[in-house]
């Protein structure tokens, strides 16, 4: 059996985040790594907002992530390594919005390999080079330089092999424009193989190897190679040449080494703790990640501890000689898979599990009361510093980008009754887990809402000029009126805009440079930039029931099915063409496209009629009004919008045109359908139409504009917006109350927004997560959710959270009593005061645990609870701890035959379970009733087993409990579950057993 899936959402962890100016402008840009997928993300200088650009699938594993930039040159490049065999650079093309691949340079078999480069990549500072290695034993290096025509040329790669060597971290030194120089942390394990008393492997230490990349000799050699004292887990390189000092700093356990060859001896400073940590003290700390900031006067490195507290870490030097080491405490946030300090003042941080986060760096944090921490201070060996965690200081959030990476759970289920299901996810870990609700929409910033005097039927948005960026006003039409608000720094009425308000409008618009022209059941208003207004009045008894107009277009249909045709002539007059076009049946809608860039007129005018047709009519002089292709309906048409798609208008920032886009037209129907037909620019002809069923209102259709484009808002019992974005179509509801008119929006606090009516309140509402299938609430957690399950009367969840190397609640009080005790009884008879108010203050503080993290307890430590959660309003309804190191596994909600009526909910307790080397003391399979409609959990009783109890299902009025390797029916007693009968014969169960369906 082969299956296909279907991808609703792309993923959405990163695993690397690089930065640099991909585009060729002094922009800077981000590209992330989410496994299979490239992505390039741009943040706004000016709002913070970080936009996507471009996402790329590449069919692959993405290993590793470079940025380069060749010397002297503007422009970054991309370089990949996968588990493709193959080395990759791509360019990033603005004009086209695509990565162009520039090399791709096969070396080695397909696949995450041991002994396949792909896994580390460095590049050599001055952009001359690039490593790439295995994780063992190979490696290989590619000159990077250009041709005559600028264009990147890579030469063929050297070889920097070391057999019985693992790879732990390699960076490029900057050596300034001496010959390259790579560093790698190293371990050969040769002795330890040929040892069979494990004495070698004990004593074998990491090292620290420099290969030069001899540009002359045109071949790589280890350079000096030296053993380390600590295990280093990563390397960062430190600036050289005229920039600073050159070497590395290396991050081990507990310490930051730096080294550097010569005379330089090597300055060592401890990892500064958290004072009074509730972590197990035997814990070693590392740090995880680090970003590098360098600009023509200064550097400076910013590292992160694995409980997420960022330090600012500076050099000092004498003449070219490192003298010390100096730490300060940053800030902290989430713990980060990367983290990227960009040019601009932005501190992007990918977060390792959770939502990712781009801060702004507000202080240097150079003029503060922080303690600053140096390697030249004196400490015994062991010692280390202490610092104090806080709030954020010299960060502050400017946008948050979601991510449900990891999923541990999810189900789908219509708990609102919302007709459309919605998608229940738990995922995170720790404390930085959540329940996610997502619901298939577009998400939707409501700007403003303001209550009207009446129920409005439409409302539009018009400029005063052309050249304007931003609406002047916003009309709104009511069954006898017609209201002119302005928009400015606030949106208030107007009477002198020119606009005849004691009659409702049918369309209004633009015309020429700055001219606007309003539609109303009895004529035309021209109302010019001087204020003075020609009308065109209906003929006789007639009145204009449907009308369509663009920037130099108007027409009207009248009672009886009659075409009027306007056009603006040279001097901005609007001129009646000679003939009128006789319909064969009464007008339904009407819809003329914007006029193109440099053109006069757009050259087609799609009108509906009452027979279930659409046709298409000619508004070229050669043969105006004269029909040009039909379309045959299978019910009557609501409304019509011409729109161009699927292209780009925008010019790029070197001025290059994008390609132009389609003409499309859609076709709005009363049963809830909408079609979408491409409409041929040159003979009119309609083809290729597609259909989507939307809801069960008619379909009504406004152009809006979205990324500079043009969009369509279809509104039916259920708003829905088919735009483009990067370079595919996409149709998405967007996740808001039923809306019945709209039209563009644009002011200076939302250049792309929707004003829209609903009853009787006018919005305006904004749509910032273009690309998005789903929108999501999120609601906290406790501890990593690891199942849940959904109560069929309630709707309610019964979520389990447990967590390894973690605190109970009660446990976390008693040991904070225990250090704020010992605190008081560690001081002296003088300082006994000042220490009890410490004490005091250690207790009542309270960090979220959510951005400090949860202390480590130590290995064989568990916590956790069982949650009854309303996943409509996400309020926690009956929390239930669990003691210290129970470990719940499973859960299942059932009914017994037995009990009638009621239900039960039961959970898999595993007690002091222990990973490696497994052991358990035994497990529980706790009983709970369901009262209170579903809200309460009260406990029955709790039956000993003597594995892990992995898996729950009910089974016809018993339950099927998976006990180890063992597969049992159980059935409820009154002071346990009564074992019925087991099987003995499955498989062994890994170490978490398995799952019941």
């Amino acid at each position: 059996m082969f299956l296909y899936n279907l991808t609703l959402q792309r993923a959405t962890g990163i695993s690397y985040a690089i930065h640099g100016n991909f585009s060729g402008t002094k922009q800077q840009e981000i590209v992330v790594s989410r496994g299979k997928i490239l992505e390039l993300l741009r943040p706004d200088p000016n709002t913070g907002k970080v936009h996507t650009l471009l996402t790329v699938e590449v069919f692959g594993v993405i290993r590793s992530l470079m940025a380069f930039r060749l010397t002297g040159g503007t422009k970054d490049y991309i370089v990949v390594g996968s588990d493709s065999g193959r080395i990759v650079i791509l360019e990033y093309q603005p004009s086209k919005n695509v990565f162009e691949k520039i090399h791709q340079e096969t070396f080695g078999k397909s696949g995450c390999r041991r002994i396949v480069p792909g896994q580390y990549l460095a590049v050599d500072p001055k952009g001359r080079a690039v490593m790439i290695s295995a994780i063992e034993k190979q490696k290989l290096v590619y000159i990077l330089n250009r041709d005559a025509a600028a264009r990147l040329t890579i030469s063929s790669p050297l070889e920097a092999h070391k057999a019985n060597t693992l790879v732990y971290h390699v960076v490029g030194v900057d050596v300034g424009f001496e010959n390259p120089m790579f560093a790698c942390l190293e371990m050969d394990y040769e002795e330890a193989d040929n040892d069979p008393t494990g004495e070698a492997a004990a004593n074998t230490q990491q090292t620290l190897t420099f290969y030069e990349l001899d540009l002359g000799l045109n071949h790589v050699v280890r350079k000096y190679s030296e053993p380390l004292e600590e295990h280093g887990n990563f390397l960062i390189t430190v600036p050289g040449g005229s920039d600073g000092p050159s070497g590395v700093l290396i991050c081990s356990e507990n310490y930051i080494t730096y080294k550097n060859f010569g005379d330089q001896p090597d300055i060592r400073c401890p990892i500064p703790r958290r004072r009074n940590d509730l972590d197990d003290p035997e814990r070693g700390m590392i740090f995880v990640c680090s970003a590098t900031h360098k600009t023509k006067s200064m550097f400076f490195f910013l590292a992160q501890t694995e409980q997420g507290d960022i330090f600012k870490i500076t050099l000092e030097t004498d003449e070219d000689m490192v003298t010390e080491i100096r730490l300060k405490y940053f800030d902290t946030v989430p713990v980060a898979a990367a983290m990227c300090v960009l040019k601009t003042g932005f501190l992007f941080v990918a977060s390792e599990f959770g939502n990712h986060y781009l801060y702004q760096i507000a202080h240097l944090g150079d003029d503060d009361e922080e303690p600053e921490f140096s390697s030249a201070m004196p400490l015994e060996e062991g010692d280390t510093f202490f610092f104090q965690p806080r709030p954020l200081k010299n960060l502050v959030l400017v946008d948050e980008l979601d991510s449900l990476s990891p999923i541990l759970c999810c189900q789908i289920a219509d708990l609102a009754n919302e007709d459309t299901p919605q998608l229940y996810v738990a995922c995170g870990r720790g404390p930085r887990s959540s329940l996610r609700v997502l619901r298939h929409g577009l998400e939707v910033s409501e700007m403003a809402v303001s209550e009207l005097p009446g129920n409005p039927n439409a409302v539009w948005t018009v400029r005063r000029h052309v050249e304007d960026e931003f609406d002047a006003y916003i009309i709104v039409s009511f069954v006898n009126a017609t209201l002119v608000l302005s928009i400015g720094e606030t949106v208030e009425e107007v009477t002198d805009s020119g606009f005849l308000g004691t009659t409702p409008t049918l369309s209004c618009s633009l015309l020429g440079d700055d001219a606007l022209v309003q539609v109303y059941p009895d004529g035309i208003r021209h109302i010019r930039a001087d204020k003075r207004v020609n009308e065109w009045k209906t003929p006789g008894k007639k009145t204009i029931v449907k009308c369509a107009v663009n920037q130099r277009q108007v027409v009207i249909a009248l009672t009886g099915g009659e075409l009027v045709y306007f056009e603006m002539d040279p001097s901005g007059q609007l001129n009646e063409y000679t003939e009128r076009k006789e319909m064969s049946a009464d007008v339904v809608c009407m819809s003329l496209a914007n006029v193109p860039p440099g053109e006069q007129r757009s050259r087609f005018l799609a009108v509906g009629l009452v027979d279930n047709t659409v046709r298409i009519i000619s508004l070229d002089p050669s043969d105006c009004l004269q029909p040009l292709s039909m379309q045959a309906l299978p019910a009557q048409p609501e409304s019509l919008c011409i729109v161009e798609m699927g292209g780009t208008e925008k010019q790029d920032e070197l001025g290059e045109r994008g390609s132009i886009g389609f003409l499309y037209l859609n076709i709005g129907l009363q049963n809830g359908v909408l079609l979408r037909t491409v409409l041929d620019p040159v003979t009119g002809d309609l083809s290729d139409t597609r259909t989507r069923y939307l809801g069960s209102r008619p379909v009504k259709l406004f152009r809006v504009r979205m990324q500079g484009q043009e969009a369509v808002l279809a509104m039916s019992s259920r708003s829905w917006l088919s735009y483009s974005y990067q370079s595919r179509f996409h149709l998405t509801p967007l996740s808001y109350e039923t809306l019945e008119f709209a039209s563009g929006f644009a002011s200076e606090q939302c250049p792309e927004g929707i004003v829209a009516i609903s009853t009787n309140t006018l919005r305006i509402l904004a749509l910032e997560k273009l690309g998005a299938v789903f929108n999501q609430v999120a609601f906290p957690l406790q501890y990593t959710p690891r199942k849940f399950v959904i109560h069929p009367e309630s709707n309610n969840l019964i979520i389990i959270e447990t967590d390894h190397n973690a605190y109970t609640e009660a446990t976390k009080a008693q040991r904070k009593q225990q250090m704020a005790e010992e605190m008081v009884e560690a001081a002296g008879e003088d300082e006994r005061e000042l220490a009890a108010e410490m004490a005091a203050a250690f207790l009542n503080e309270n960090l979220p645990e959510s951005i400090f993290g949860a202390p480590k307890a130590g290995n064989g430590q568990w916590a956790s609870v069982i949650r009854v959660m309303n996943p409509i309003q996400g309020n926690t309804l009956d929390l239930v701890q669990l003691e210290q190191n129970e470990a719940a596994f499973s859960v299942a909600v059932c009914r017994f035959s037995n009990t009638g009526e009621e239900w039960y909910v039961l959970v898999g307790v595993a007690k002091d379970l222990i990973l490696n080397p497994r052991s358990v003391a035994g497990g529980f399979v706790y009983t709970y009733k369901l009262v209170n409609g579903g809200e309460k959990l009260e406990f029955l009783h709790k039956t000993p087993v003597e594995e892990v109890p992995a898996a729950i299902a009910p089974f016809q009025g018993r339950v099927l409990i998976g006990v180890g390797k063992l597969l049992r029916v159980y059935d409820l007693g009154k002071k346990k579950l009564l074992r019925k009968c087991e099987n003995k014969v499955l498989a062994s169960q890994g170490s978490f057993g398995f799952a019941i369906f």
